[in-house]
């Protein structure tokens, strides 16, 4: 990733004064919110990962209802 913001440390300057310039140029290039709105941003589902992930479900819908049906599996009762 290319470099946003840089800030060194000038010669009587402390820490926490470097530290503060860095978050105000951090704020005022708005890199924040752009990383924010990209990290929690999801992409809606192709037609293809919908069929997918239908099929998928089915099968392992299918799969346990074999499973009861064989007494494998204790069938869990509703929940209501």
């Amino acid at each position: 990733m290319a470099t946003n913001v840089e800030v060194e440390k000038n010669a009587n300057e402390n820490n926490l004064g470097v530290l503060r310039r860095f978050t105000k140029r951090v704020q005022g290039a708005g890199i924040l919110p752009r990383v924010r709105s990209l990290r929690y941003e999801q992409r809606d589902p192709t037609k293809y990962g919908k069929k997918k992930s239908a099929l998928k479900r089915l099968s392992k819908k299918e799969a346990i209802l074999e499973q009861i049906k064989l007494g494998k599996v204790v069938e869990k009762p509703a929940r209501r």
